[in-house]
């Protein structure tokens, strides 16, 4: 089933820089396993990093949400915070690209608590706006709609 793009009618109103899909599975568990968890950190950053430059008009932090993780962990509620935060930018994006947003930013909160699946979900639904521009090379300029 083709998803459903908002923005197909409706000239572009700005341009981005697309992100790098992953595989879900290998940034849930096989990578986080290897390097002993340090790559969660890692893909949190990236991913924070490629949503800023993904879309300039929305101010998203790059570190911040690292540091939350890093350092505020222990809380329980800022990473609950922070990964609502990234379930919310994740929406926010997928609207930018025209594809009807799917990711429930409390989803991404309450899997987090099932094995930490909420990196496979929040990377799956990445993964959706990169498949929406099909061969476009990761980092290459692309359309926005909303």
């Amino acid at each position: 089933m083709a998803p459903a793009h908002y923005g197909a009618a409706q000239p572009p109103a700005a341009s981005g820089r697309l992100f790098k899909g992953r595989n879900p599975v290998m940034t849930w568990l096989v990578f986080p396993v290897i390097t002993l968890g340090i790559y969660m950190y890692v893909w949190y950053y990236k991913i924070h990093e490629e949503m800023a430059a993904f879309d300039r008009r929305r101010p998203a932090p790059v570190a911040g949400p690292v540091l939350v993780l890093l350092f505020l962990g222990w809380t329980v509620i800022a990473p609950l915070v922070s990964f609502y935060n990234t379930g919310q930018r994740i929406r926010n994006a997928q609207r930018a690209s025209g594809l009807q947003p799917t990711c429930s930013p409390v989803l991404s909160c309450l899997l987090t608590f099932v094995l930490g699946l909420n990196i496979l979900y929040m990377q799956a639904e990445l993964n959706e706006i990169v498949d929406r521009y099909p061969g476009v090379p990761e980092g290459a300029p692309v359309p926005l709609y909303v």
